[in-house]
């Protein structure tokens, strides 16, 4: 949920509103000219996702084979910045790239990403032609879609609904 909060504006130009967000509250909507993202929107999809826990749902259906130093991302981790990278229109692994040091993509992929980078343009595509094409996760992909379905006419009604007014 966001939430706005009056702070100092860094710039020294009086007084302006941030907004927070629940599921990290260290991160702070404000204009700060430098740190530029078109993607800030993904912030509201990926709240939602926090609150009704959908990727997450993934790391126990997800069959992880790398090892060793190709373990840098999560299963769920991969699995958001795919995701989401998807739902703000980029339609390959081309740009991830980019999109891993992005302020809006680390904090929407969340874990090791936070305080470092995303996922590389090789990694995801790692993630997405070598990890989610195998047989088991494939199969756990089917299973996954039927889970979120659930898990989200479960919550219609419950608490994160009741909290938006709803």
């Amino acid at each position: 949920m966001l939430k706005q909060r009056k702070m100092e504006n860094p710039t020294g130009g009086g007084k302006k509103q941030a907004l927070l967000v629940t599921f990290d509250p260290r991160l702070k909507l404000e204009f700060h000219g430098s740190k530029v993202t078109c993607d800030a929107g993904l912030l509201a999809y990926r709240e939602m996702d926090a609150a009704l826990g959908l990727t997450d749902l993934g790391e126990d259906l997800l069959s992880d084979w790398r090892t060793g130093k190709n373990t840098q991302h999560s299963m769920v981790a991969l699995m958001r910045q795919s995701i989401f990278s998807r739902l703000a229109g980029y339609e390959d692994t081309n740009d991830a790239e980019r999109l891993s040091v992005d302020p809006t993509v680390r904090q929407v992929v969340g874990g090791r990403a936070t305080e470092h980078t995303a996922a590389s343009t090789s990694q995801m595509g790692r993630f997405e032609t070598e990890v989610l094409t195998q047989r088991r996760n494939l199969t756990a992909l089917r299973k996954l879609s039927g889970k979120w379905r659930w898990r989200s006419r479960e919550s219609c009604s419950g608490p994160f609904w009741k909290g938006l007014g709803g």
